[in-house]
């Protein structure tokens, strides 16, 4: 095995910034209304990157606030 095939294949795997495992399919409901959200927000900032916590935040808080009232 060469060199450069064999630092590839140990490069490890990058994840999504929000991925994660959600046991309940309300949680994976709720997460995709945030996230939906979240590039809602990107896109009426003009879709600028450096964002992305900031567009994530905002979107929990608005979807948590709709499921209180």
């Amino acid at each position: 095995m060469s060199k450069a095939t064999e630092r590839k294949a140990q490069q490890p795997v990058v994840r999504h910034l929000f991925s994660r495992t959600v046991a309940s399919t309300a949680n994976e409901s709720a997460r995709d209304e945030i996230e939906r959200r979240a590039y809602q927000i990107y896109l009426a900032r003009g879709a600028t990157d450096g964002h992305a916590l900031e567009d994530w935040v905002q979107a929990e808080r608005e979807i948590r606030e709709i499921a209180v009232h």
